[in-house]
């Protein structure tokens, strides 16, 4: 495997460069000889005056054209949306051709995005149809606690309305191969329920009777250790206490609060499912601190950690 890994730039008026920059700054040079970003030179360059670094940018950035470049920093501007999904878009294509290993992805505004025109709800979405590919799905991942979603970036209402038997069961799956993948041999998951108590016997809803509970009877008879629906108030709980080695979320804030109550600055948002691999980080741009220098860095150093791993195709 190519074991070279991809950072897309992020936002360009966020804090995306600037965390690239100070993530740059700390590897050895034989890790930057294993790093391209795909951004803007000259937002680059204007980031690392506001960080104080010194870094030598010659082969090591695929320089794509942002008009006016640097942009005034954390000001919504439809031009770093468009950008944003440029860079993503060329680091797309040198997963595709071999040429990367791994995409790193810095954060981008879904507002800046959907102003140029690229109608997607956030990155998985837009990777999902850059690859030509059926479904991706979120994976969040820390030291204690993993989290794969059924759905994300919907309504809860709509949320509701995609907990159906064959969307639960190809989470898990997807979950299962990813965790197989990472070196888990075989792999306890957990699926949690989607109304309190996981209904109470019909008290509280049917579709944990109706929808998640014949998802994973078929995801047992499939061979898979799966247990479930358990109450989502419960079982976040039991797999951070090592119970379970991943949990399936019904809904984004039913995987993504506990995971950020735990493991909030090193959490790493991995896409499942796609002919390419993809880490992140899992925070926004943060216009308010966009261009002060004071923006954190840690998270990326987990998503390039987690990146180089599936890179060299060794389990994370």
């Amino acid at each position: 495997m190519n074991d070279i890994i991809g950072i897309t730039m992020g936002d360009p008026v966020g804090i995306g460069p600037e965390i690239t920059v100070k993530a740059l700054a700390e590897m050895t040079p034989e890790q930057r000889a294993k790093t391209r970003v795909f951004g803007n030179l000259a937002t680059l360059e204007a980031a690392q005056k506001v960080v104080g670094t010194s870094l030598d940018f010659a082969g090591l950035v695929e320089d794509i054209e942002v008009p006016g470049a640097p942009l005034p920093w954390g000001r919504l501007d439809h031009a770093a949306g468009d950008a944003a999904f440029r860079f993503i878009e060329a680091a797309v294509r040198a997963a595709e051709a071999g040429t990367i290993g791994c995409i790193v992805t810095a954060p981008i505004n879904k507002e800046s995005l959907n102003a140029a025109g690229h109608h997607y709800d956030g990155h998985t979405g837009m990777l999902r149809d850059l690859t030509g590919s059926d479904a991706a799905y979120m994976l969040l991942a820390s030291e204690r606690l993993e989290v794969i979603h059924v759905s994300t970036h919907v309504s809860l209402k709509d949320a509701i309305g995609r907990v159906t038997p064959e969307r639960v069961l190809a989470t898990i799956r997807a979950g299962y191969e990813h965790m197989r993948r990472i070196g888990v041999e075989n792999p306890r998951i957990a699926v949690a329920g989607l109304n309190p108590h996981c209904g109470e016997n019909g008290l509280f809803g049917n579709e944990d009777m109706e929808q998640i509970r014949p998802a994973v009877t078929m995801a047992q008879d499939e061979g898979m250790n799966v247990e479930g629906p358990i109450s989502a108030d419960t079982v976040y709980y039991r797999a951070y206490q090592g119970g379970f080695d991943l949990v399936i979320a019904q809904y984004h804030d039913q995987g993504h609060i506990p995971i950020k109550l735990v493991a909030f600055d090193t959490t790493v948002n991995v896409s499942v499912g796609l002919p390419i691999d993809r880490t992140s980080v899992d925070h926004g741009t943060a216009f308010d601190i966009a261009g002060t220098g004071k923006a954190n860095h840690t998270n990326l150093n987990a998503a390039i950690a987690y990146a180089r791993k599936l890179a060299a195709g060794r389990g994370a």
